[in-house]
């Protein structure tokens, strides 16, 4: 274990590659080996968890749907909480070490709800008159869900962070190493991703749930014991003050001095560098200008937001709707309705892979330059893609039910399958404009500030998250005034008009199409210009140097 500053120039013998000393590949294998069975682990969670709340605690639609909006938009807002402390107290090693506890301790409650039967009501599939949880068995579901998004949050800000660390950056072969890295994180994602998406919630939906939940439960054991053994490979930093305190800073001096003019009365507020002495009080220009960049770019993250919902619905309302789709195959073979998250992630691929290898190369080899969509276009393409996955979605629900009704059962005659094409929709949504959003805010903010571009994002992730469950309540309370049956259903989504819900989805994302083009895009095209300035007032400040 080698404990320090955020760079290897303390000890210019370090060497990322030395087997004596810590870090480097040495390191990165624990750290590769530990994130490969933790994702197995959230993944294989997350990925059914609509499946399990709806054939195990009986929840109806709306209940159900702010549960997961209410538990995913707390894990991405924790994610916040969980960078603050790792970069103010304890450091990115420790931060990830009492996040998978936590984690831990979340998923034993819920493999606890699985095993006892007295933890959850009587399994109620189809019938009429269902038992909903009581208080004490919602407590306990809860309980863990909220250790798991608190364990999350000291995760996620964490992981690639730790491993970048282990590099040594100022030289060429820790920037390839590191590059490298970045590759292989992704490929164990990806690999554990596709693990949990197929035989684990398969095992969960068509053998036992018990079984379904202790493999995440020891996977994530295993990835700990794996991160601990791994201890004495590692480079720690030690924690170095946050990006985040010095914005609060700004806002803080700027509520004390909005009176005052931007000039210095009292010269005793600055140091012998000519630095502020209390940063609460005054602030830099830099730290300022930071905060103005970002102010900046929140138009066009606001429509993010809305491509983030429609993400949202169908991780929700879609699986509701497999749930009571015909899901099995003329051979006989069941699709568990948890697969059906496995649509988006294709559609993602299939798409990654034309552009870059069909549309990028081939326009190199006809034109002598490779040709990108811009990133306006590509979150253009995303809204679109968004809005169609709504109307598409209201229209296969429409058939869906209305086969439901016409055969006087929970399950429609009509196949899972159908649903493919607003899931795919769903797929190339984030593979244009959450894609593009996040290289926005990676790109246009300086390197001092990545780290609040990824939090930026999660809290966009969150807030499209708390908006859907708003949006769910606004329409639930609204619909069934006068004794109507609600639109989303109750327990049983034929006696609903979901399609309509769906209806009022596309609509709004039409609204939010229109504020992109009418008035967000611009903000892309300033931020840009800002970033390039900034940069070449950094490269003039350099040669002065």
């Amino acid at each position: 274990m080698a404990e320090g500053s955020n760079s290897f120039l303390d000890d210019p013998c370090l060497s990322p590659s030395s087997k004596k000393q810590p870090g480097g590949w040495r390191a990165v294998k624990y750290i590769l080996a530990n994130e490969t069975f933790e994702k197995l682990a959230s993944m294989s969670l997350i990925a059914n968890m609509t499946v399990y709340l709806k054939t195990k605690y009986n929840m109806e639609g709306v209940l159900l749907v702010n549960v997961i909006n209410i538990w995913s938009g707390t894990s991405s807002f924790m994610s916040i909480g969980g960078a603050l402390i790792s970069d103010m107290f304890l450091g990115r090693y420790l931060m990830l070490l009492y996040g998978s506890i936590s984690s831990l301790l979340g998923m034993m409650i819920l493999t606890l709800t699985a095993i006892v039967p007295k933890l959850r009501p009587p399994t109620c599939i189809g019938q009429i008159n269902c038992i909903d949880p009581n208080l004490w068995q919602l407590s306990i579901l809860y309980a863990g869900l909220t250790l798991i998004a608190i364990g999350a949050g000291g995760i996620r800000p964490c992981n690639i962070a730790f491993g970048a660390d282990q590099f040594n950056t100022t030289t060429k072969e820790g920037r390839s190493q590191l590059e490298s890295f970045f590759n292989w994180w992704y490929f164990s994602f990806t690999f554990a991703l596709v693990i949990a998406l197929t035989a684990v919630v398969y095992i969960q939906t068509n053998i036992s749930w018990v079984i379904g939940f202790a493999i995440p439960t020891s996977c994530l054991l295993v990835s700990i014991v794996i991160f601990v053994i791994g201890h004495h490979a590692y480079i720690i930093m030690k924690p170095q003050g946050s990006v985040f305190v010095d914005l609060v800073k700004v806002i803080t001096a700027a509520t004390r001095k909005h009176q005052k003019a931007a000039v210095i009365a009292n010269q005793n507020e600055l140091d012998e560098d000519g630095k502020p002495k209390n940063g609460w009080r005054l602030c830099s220009i830099q730290q300022v200008e930071n905060l103005k960049l970002l102010l900046g770019m929140m138009p066009v993250c606001l429509a993010g937001i809305g491509c983030f919902m429609t993400m949202d619905q169908q991780t929700t309302i879609g699986i509701l709707q497999a749930i009571q789709s015909n899901n099995v195959l003329p051979s006989g073979f069941k699709i568990p309705p948890g697969w059906m998250g496995l649509s988006p992630m294709i559609a993602l691929s299939i798409w990654i892979s034309t552009y870059e290898i069909l549309w990028v190369l081939q326009t190199k080899r006809l034109t002598g330059k490779a040709k990108r969509l811009t990133m306006t276009q590509r979150i253009n393409i995303g809204l679109i893609s968004a809005m169609a996955c709504s109307i598409v979605a209201s229209f296969i629900e429409k058939k869906r039910r209305t086969a439901a009704l016409k055969h006087g059962s929970f399950k429609s005659p009509m196949s899972i399958l159908m649903l493919l094409p607003q899931f795919a929709l769903s797929g190339l949504v984030e593979a244009f404009a959450a894609v593009a959003i996040m290289e926005y805010l990676t790109t246009q903010l300086p390197e001092s500030m990545r780290t609040v571009a990824g939090a930026i994002f999660f809290i966009s992730l969150s807030m499209a998250s708390y908006l859907n469950s708003m949006l769910v309540n606004i329409i639930h309370k609204t619909t069934k005034k006068g004794g109507k049956t609600s639109w989303l259903g109750g327990h049983n989504l034929n006696n609903g008009k979901l399609e309509n819900f769906y209806y009022l989805a596309a609509c709004i994302e039409a609204l939010n199409f229109l504020y992109f083009n009418l008035y967000a895009r611009r903000f892309i095209a300033t931020s840009c210009t800002i970033n390039k300035e900034s940069k070449e007032d950094q490269h003039i400040n350099e040669d002065q140097i």
